[in-house]
């Protein structure tokens, strides 16, 4: 009787065990199911967020707010003209009539990129500069 080596032994009994079963589809699963939670939380959250608070800080634009539009174009908000009735529904579709030099312009609330120095922050700042 021969007693084969370990390695030897090792290499009949992977042998005789035949094919694999071609391998579960839960670990392929598993890595999708981790990289679409990953884009998710790392992607979409902040995105989410950072939307909600610009379209807060659209709705919250008065007379006197310093603004910038998505074309560059620099002024202050002269007048607000709401086409909602109900105060609710769509307010970025308002007309915002902005001066911007000696010019005035019309243009949605909803093409305003940001708003560079609202009125209401600077009256804020400047009560803490008086105390």
């Amino acid at each position: 009787m021969i007693i084969p080596t370990p390695g030897v032994a090792l290499a009949l009994l992977i042998q005789a065990s035949g094919p694999t079963g071609g391998g579960s589809f839960a670990p392929l699963a598993f890595q999708i199911g981790a990289i679409v939670v990953i884009f998710y939380v790392f992607m979409y959250l902040p995105q989410k967020k950072q939307r909600r608070q610009h379209e807060e800080t659209l709705k919250s634009l008065k007379r006197g707010d310093q603004i910038v539009t998505s074309g560059g174009i620099v002024g202050e908000v002269v007048h607000i003209r709401e086409t909602s009735k109900d105060g609710g529904a769509n307010r970025l579709d308002d007309q915002v009539t902005i001066k911007s030099a000696e010019s005035r312009l019309i243009v949605e609330r909803g093409r305003i990129a940001r708003v560079v120095n609202p009125t209401n922050a600077t009256a804020k700042d400047a009560e803490k500069s008086a105390t």
